[in-house]
């Protein structure tokens, strides 16, 4: 009958017509569907025909009676519907045809690697190398993405916010690091990299990172299981799992995460204090371990009140802890001796604990079926973290005489952040090509921070009020935007502005300051994009964007880690802005060669200051005054075999970085060059066997001051289907050569020192997941208000 239904679409002369104004055709999520047949039938059997285009269709004749409306779309079961013509309007919702879709997942296979204009998509479920581990490693495996074992992460040499399913994770660097590694990668369906967001995300960032995490699919429960061994110096594991349920109006999803992590870390440093009186080399050699377990966990529901409305609520949580003892053996020799002066052991215990909650409100009204509609976010995110540190240092002389200064210091702190955010969004389309999108956004963050510094003598710990402090920090930020993306002829556009105020009031109680800070801005957005032909286009970019510091940046409290070094915040730092301009060339959507150009006015970073007189060293923030990049990328993927898919992308650069620092200035410029090539090999299709190789290089580079060394990482994988396609089982061996290790170096002026890291990178993992119910999915994407403040917390 289905198939006669069909042949009657195509056979039968269109000679009648009705009047049906605006159409629309959905998933279960609410979600457009293109591409449908989309037939109305007459009792004579007259039929008029059209496939939908964004999921809306229209039969706009004249035309009274009862009509019969018959849709059909791979994917979704067949569809009869009865209508009294003529009506203005009528959403129709399809559901899955879970048949269909198992046929159509054995059969189709996104690539790894998808370049679009606006952003690079890394297919993490179609990547052997970075499935089966954690979300953290996979991140690590995204072309021209560089992560840190302290957290940090770059993309094409831009600092980034990472948002999870377009929610901002708002974390400190090594909060986010052990969050990431509490989430399987099994879990996440993609991760998006977008050079330059449009106007509608924060302008906080360089750069943005979305990782879309799997969802689930069909009616009913279903449910995916996954976990992860891996083994380095020490072992580590990974196990997960994510949910759904659905059941006529109501789906409720969620997911659980759960890390153990234990990693060998080394580290050798340099300091050389030189000055007309003396020259005095140190060098130290770290040990130690970085061990920890977290846990991550969602819940969310979704409940379409009426056909155009839906309310939705969602929870996050993070529990984390951490531990990281280390010993360091320091070797001081003064004046070019061959003995050394003295030695010093520390031993330097750090354990924390960090708690994060979000709590998101979301409703959504569809106004019209021609895409009008207003989404409303209201969120609540607390977030706690616990540190404390003891550090001993004993020393000898070159003589093995014990010195008489001993060092014991017990340092706790805490920290509470409160992050309140609401934000409303419009969007319209008219003229059938045209969007409009407008929003109002508000933000309220204030921080209390306590430190302790405590001097463990021989009679028990004793309060050291000078060295201890409170620091609270507060921050409100009005945003409000607009934006508008259509077509003309071979012209595609999309423009946007948006507009922030900013107030910031930060307070210490030791050091009696008042640092306030009131400013607005504007951060236009523009892209261009000129269709040659099928096979041919042209774009054009540019966009400014904020980059403000990070909640620790700004707090001043000195923490030690020996006696003669520390860390400390800077409470006046202030906002860098970030000017952004692309000008690519795209041949048959695949192959693309850009050309860009990047500037960084009044930048902010960590810099190291050795005072050479009374040998302290140590790390400070401050702002510097320009680093501006000029370059190319491009991408050109390869297919020599049906079996074969190769994904390569180059990226050369000129970067300039110059400022004032301590009396003098610096003005230094280097040539770079990244390279990555990933392959994808499918060695026996019928038993789902693959198997894939990755590598990429990063040549020398500068950042300020500092000189950062070669990198490089080739990692392999493979992967087979079991159990019917429900099981996954992989085993990868990431960083195969130990190459991805850190080496940075500073020669400027009186300031010479650096240091060289280790931080166990080569492992292996074996990993299995396994599929019980329907395919998954990537999640329904619902940007929260909170979108830029968590991601700055410490």
């Amino acid at each position: 009958m289905k198939k006669l239904t069909l042949l009657l679409f195509f056979c039968f002369p269109l000679i009648a017509f009705a009047q049906l104004r605006n159409g629309l055709v959905t998933n279960k999520n609410g979600e457009p569907i293109d591409g449908v047949t989309i037939g109305l039938r007459h009792a004579d059997s007259t039929l008029a025909i059209q496939i939908s285009k964004n999921g809306l269709f229209s039969f706009q004749q004249p035309l009274k009676g009862h009509y019969v409306l018959l849709l059909k779309a791979v994917g979704y079961k067949d569809i009869s519907k009865a209508l009294n013509l003529p009506m203005d309007s009528v959403t129709i919702m399809m559901n899955n045809d879970d048949k269909t879709l198992d046929q159509v997942t054995v059969s189709a296979s996104k690539p790894v690697i998808v370049r679009k204009i606006d952003r690079v998509i890394f297919n993490v479920e179609n990547s052997i190398i970075a499935s089966g581990a954690t979300v953290w490693d996979a991140l690590g495996k995204a072309p021209g993405v560089q992560t840190r074992f302290d957290g940090g992460v770059t993309a094409n040499n831009k600092g980034v916010v990472i948002y999870m399913d377009d929610k901002p994770i708002r974390l400190s660097s090594e909060d986010l690091a052990a969050y990431l590694r509490s989430l399987p990668s099994d879990n996440t369906s993609k991760i998006e990299i977008m050079a330059n967001p449009t106007a509608r995300y924060d302008a906080q960032g360089g750069a943005v990172i979305n990782i879309i995490s799997k969802k689930p699919k069909g009616d009913g429960f279903n449910v995916v299981l996954s976990g992860g061994y891996t083994q380095s110096t020490y072992s580590s594991y990974n196990p997960g799992t994510v949910f759904n349920y659905r059941k006529d109006k109501l789906n409720v999803y969620g997911s659980y995460g759960y890390s153990r992590r234990k990693k060998d870390h080394t580290e050798s440093e340099y300091v050389i204090f030189a000055s007309p009186e003396n020259y005095s080399d140190w060098r130290n050699e770290k040990s130690g371990l970085r061990s920890g377990n977290a846990n991550s966990y969602k819940i969310g529901a979704d409940y379409n009140l009426t056909d155009k409305q839906v309310i939705g609520i969602l929870v996050n949580g993070y529990n984390g802890a951490n531990n990281r003892p280390n010993s360091t053996l320091t070797t001081i020799v003064n004046n070019h001796s061959a003995v050394p002066d003295s030695i010093l052991h520390t031993q330097n215990i750090s354990n924390g604990k960090a708690s994060q909650y979000s709590f998101n409100l979301n409703y959504k009204i569809k106004l019209d079926t021609n895409g009008r509609n207003i989404n409303v976010d209201l969120d609540y995110v607390p977030y706690q973290n616990n540190n404390s540190q003891q550090v001993d240092t004993y020393g000898i002389s070159g003589n093995g005489n014990p010195l008489p200064d001993q060092y014991h210091i017990f340092t706790p702190s805490d920290q509470h952040i409160d992050i309140y955010s609401g934000k409303i969004d419009y969007t319209d389309k008219f003229w059938k090509k045209w969007t409009f999108e407008s929003g109002l956004k508000y933000s309220s963050i204030r921080t209390r921070n306590s430190f302790d510094f405590y001097n463990n003598s021989a009679t028990g710990p004793e309060l050291v009020s000078s060295r201890s402090d409170r620091f609270e920090y507060a921050e409100n930020i009005s945003a409000i935007y607009a934006s508008i993306t259509g077509d003309v002829g071979k012209w595609s556009f999309e423009g946007g502005l948006r507009g922030e105020y900013t107030r910031t009031n930060g307070k210490s109680v030791v050091l009696n300051t008042n640092n306030q800070n009131n400013y607005f801005k504007l951060f236009p957005t523009l892209f261009l994009v000129y269709k040659m032909n099928k096979d041919n286009e042209i774009s054009l970019s540019y966009n400014s964007r904020i980059s403000r510091p990070e909640y620790w940046r700004l707090n001043p409290f000195k923490s030690y880690t020996s006696p003669y070094t520390y860390l400390e915040g800077n409470p006046a730092l202030q906002p860098a802005f970030i000017y952004n301009g692309e000008l690519g060339y795209t041949y048959k959507q695949q192959y693309n060669i850009s050309f860009y150009l990047r500037r960084v006015v009044d930048y902010f970073s960590n810099i190291t200051v050795q005072d050479n007189t009374s040998k302290l060293f140590y790390d400070t923030q401050r702002n510097l005054n320009l680093s501006q990049e000029i370059g190319f990328s491009a991408s050109f993927p390869i297919k020599p075999a049906s079996w074969w898919e190769i994904n390569n992308y180059a990226q050369g650069s000129y970067r300039q970085e110059k400022s004032g620092y301590l009396q003098a200035r610096y003005d230094y410029h280097v040539w770079g060059i990244y390279l990555s090539s990933n392959h994808a090999f499918t060695l026996n299709k019928a038993q789902g066997l693959k198997a894939e190789i990755s590598a990429w290089y990063s040549s020398p580079t500068i950042q300020g001051i500092y000189k950062l060394a070669r990198l490089y990482d080739v990692s392999a994988g493979m992967s087979k289907s079991i159990l019917k396609g429900k099981g996954t089982l992989r085993l990868a061996v990431n960083d195969i050569f130990y190459s991805n290790a850190y080496r940075i170096d500073v020669n400027y002026e009186n300031q010479r020192n650096g240091f060289y890291e280790k931080s166990d990178t080569r492992s292996a993992t074996l990993s299995f997941s396994y599929r019980l119910g329907g395919n998954p999915t990537a999640a329904r994407k619902r940007t929260s208000a909170s979108e830029e403040e968590k991601k700055r917390t410490q």
